[in-house]
């Protein structure tokens, strides 16, 4: 994906002008807070070899991504969110996923900076 895949600046931009920066950064603080939780669950269905647990927290921490304009990441956690693979190919599929939120994140702090 491109760069500017990383984003979904027209949705950003749209809360920007709305709802104001202060609100747009409690946004991402509290999607930052809620990923970490859904990334720590997420690893222990995959450790408990628990699939429909996995499905639910990929989906929801896709509705959270999706959410805050993250489109990198929402584009993996579709991917993810039926994955029927093996323990190590999902543990895999985590460390992808933790890099791309960490490059969402930072990307949308710059944009919003």
């Amino acid at each position: 994906m491109e760069k500017n895949d990383v984003l979904d600046y027209p949705l950003l931009t749209g809360y920007l002008d709305s709802l104001g920066k202060a609100t747009v950064e409690k946004m991402l603080a509290l999607y930052c807070q809620q990923a970490e939780i859904y990334l720590q669950e997420i690893a222990q269905a995959t450790a408990a070899d628990l699939q429909t647990t996995w499905q639910e927290q990929c989906h929801k921490m896709k509705g959270a991504a999706g959410s805050v304009g993250l489109m990198q990441v929402h584009a993996q956690l579709v991917n993810m969110e039926k994955s029927q693979q093996s323990a190590q190919e999902k543990l895999d599929l985590i460390a992808q996923l933790r890099q791309l939120n960490q490059v969402g994140i930072a990307e949308f702090k710059q944009w919003l900076a």
